[in-house]
């Protein structure tokens, strides 16, 4: 089975520049999650305020880092995941692009 989390939108810090550790900036995280589902269900719901909640709290300073450290609470909190590919976009840090990083991982 697997669940996509598209276009999650939310604002937070997240950064190394002076203004981007004042002021909370537009963030896109893509998700998607392979499990082996049976009679157990990993609620999407609850994925996604993990995510916001954690970003929002842990204010990272590079994307890298709230990569890493984001697959690591998420595949500590559902143990059912076999494998995960986690994009962190910031749509608004460059003028004309997007600047996005990403990561995956394999039980």
């Amino acid at each position: 089975m697997t669940i996509y989390i598209e276009d999650l939108k939310f604002q937070c810090i997240i950064g190394i520049l002076d203004f981007e550790r004042q002021t909370p900036q537009d963030v896109i995280v893509n998700l998607s999650i392979n499990y082996n589902y049976e009679s157990q269900f990993i609620n999407y719901a609850d994925v996604v305020e993990l995510i916001k909640s954690h970003m929002m709290q842990q204010k990272f300073l590079l994307i890298e880092d709230a990569l890493n450290n984001l697959i690591q609470t998420i595949t500590n909190e559902f143990s059912l995941i076999e494998n995960l590919t986690l994009k962190i976009t910031k749509p608004s840090i460059l003028p004309n692009c997007n600047v996005s990083v990403e990561s995956s991982y394999k039980r």
